[in-house]
This record gives C-alpha cells, sequence and structure tokens, in this order.
C-alpha cells in the first residue's frame, strides 16, 4: 500500500497552493479596502455660533456620544445641568466618511432656558457633523418648527482618566 503516488502528491499539492494564494488574495483586499471607522465615542462640548432667536441665554451645550462601529446613539444636555450621570440617549446617527448625522428629540430646555422661549414641547431635532480632526468637529443643528439653523464647533473632553494622567506626567 503505497499512499505516495504522484495523483496524491498532485491532488494536495495543488489543493494547499490554491488556499494559500485564496488567502493571499483575502488578505490583500482585507487590508487595502477595509477600514475600521473613525472613533467618535465621547463627551463633546459644542459651542453655538448664534443663540436661538428670543433666546438669549442658551447654554453651552454637551453632547455624549456612544459607538459602536458606524452606528451613533447621543444624549444632548446643557453644560449647567451636566453631571456624571446617565442620560437617555434621545439621538441616533450615523457615521459614513467622515460625516457624522443624527436625530431625535430634545427637551426645550436644553436648547433654551428661557421660561418664554418658543419652544414648548419636545422638538425633533437634526444634526450634521463633519469631522476636522480626531477632537473636533463643526456642524450644524435644525429644530423642527424653527426656521433658523445653527452652527457649531465641537470639542472633545478630556475623560478624568485622561486628565489624570495627563497631569501626573
Amino acid at each position: 500500500m503505497n499512499h505516495l503516488n504522484v495523483k496524491s502528491l498532485t491532488f494536495y499539492g495543488v489543493a494547499i497552493g490554491s488556499v494559500l494564494l485564496l488567502f493571499k488574495t483575502v488578505t490583500a483586499y482585507g487590508e487595502n479596502n477595509l477600514k475600521a471607522p473613525s472613533v467618535v465615542d465621547g463627551r463633546y462640548l459644542i459651542t453655538l455660533a448664534s443663540n436661538l432667536s428670543k433666546c438669549a441665554t442658551a447654554d453651552s451645550l454637551v453632547l455624549n456620544i456612544q459607538q459602536s462601529g458606524i452606528y451613533l446613539n447621543a444624549s444632548l444636555l446643557p453644560v449647567s445641568s451636566y453631571a456624571d450621570t446617565e442620560k437617555p440617549l434621545s439621538l441616533t446617527g450615523i457615521l459614513q466618511k467622515e460625516q457624522i448625522s443624527f436625530s431625535g428629540k430634545v427637551a426645550p430646555e436644553i436648547l433654551c432656558r428661557h421660561p418664554n422661549s418658543q419652544l414648548d414641547t419636545s422638538k425633533s431635532l437634526t444634526m450634521q457633523m463633519q469631522l476636522i480632526d480626531q477632537d473636533k468637529m463643526t456642524g450644524q443643528l435644525t429644530v423642527n418648527g424653527i426656521p433658523q439653523t445653527l452652527r457649531f464647533t465641537a470639542t472633545k473632553q478630556l475623560t478624568q482618566e485622561k486628565s489624570q494622567k495627563l497631569n501626573s506626567h
């Protein structure tokens, strides 16, 4: 019983060579075409370029983003009321080619603290943002029922752990 005949060796050689070639092709494709999305997870301080009309007392806002691949969830809160407590994530969004889109509903006191403001009930909100670099974004905010579009700049805030590491060095 000779198992090392020419037909068997040829078959196994071609099979192993084909697998190696396929592996090399798939690896090259993955390295060239499959890229992980940018990391945008974290807290961003939003500075509005202008306030809503009839709302001179608007705060800066904090956008808390949680990321899972290209899918995003976020909450928008005024800086003055922001604490480390968990708030519901009322905005959903997606990251596509350095562009971020959010939509959802926000409470009126988030955008304007003025008691007689034009925001009396929960409003639909959309945000379009462009990544400038890893820690900065620019964008615009549109609130349903208000014709004014608000431009803003968002700057990533350091977490307590990162700021402690920077201070210790």
